[in-house]
């Protein structure tokens, strides 16, 4: 089994809008750094989320080092900051990294479940 695209997209202070809060599905928000272990140990995690969930969701990652203005104007203080947006508007926020499972469950809850547009 070969993975072509990531299924995880770089978003930047320049497109943050357009791809975060104006976007028709969920968006989660991995805030990360380079320079940041649990950035390290989540970003394989979120590749599988965003390859198993495809249908319910878009993952993007955002470098704070290399964004700050979208950083600030989202209130985020450390990393990884994960934020769910659903029709520009944020309705979750997680702070530091966790296994799969427990993700899963705690974006559970503001997912549309399979077939549904919400």
């Amino acid at each position: 089994m070969t993975t072509a695209v990531p299924a995880v997209v770089t978003v930047t202070d320049d497109t943050f809008d357009q791809l975060v809060l104006r976007s028709a599905r969920p968006v989660l928000v991995e805030f990360w750094a380079p320079w940041c272990g649990p950035c390290r140990q989540l970003a394989p995690v979120l590749e599988q989320i965003a390859h198993e969930e495809a249908d319910r969701l878009t993952i993007v990652k955002l470098n704070t080092d290399e964004n700050p203005a979208t950083m600030i104007a989202c209130n985020v203080l450390a990393a990884p900051t994960l934020q769910l947006y659903r029709d520009g508007e944020l309705v979750k926020e997680m702070v530091g990294a966790r296994p799969k499972r427990r993700l899963m469950q705690e974006l559970e809850d503001v997912l549309p479940h399979a077939g549904q547009t919400d």
